[in-house]
């Protein structure tokens, strides 16, 4: 006699599954901000200023 065999996961674990992966997937966003952070990314030296003082007086 053969056992039948279960194929569809438990809701349990089903949900257990996924609140894994969301717990992951949160912890490798905020790992990521952190390290983003470290970065330190070129600021520009000039300051640029545009002078709009011409477009008013076209309006």
């Amino acid at each position: 006699m053969q056992l039948k065999y279960n194929r569809q996961p438990s809701l349990g674990s089903s949900i257990l599954k996924t609140l894994i992966k969301i717990f992951l997937l949160i912890i490798i966003f905020i790992f990521s901000i952190f390290l983003i952070e470290k970065i330190s990314f070129p600021t520009p030296e000039k300051k640029y200023q545009i002078d709009v003082t011409d477009e008013i007086k076209k309006l």
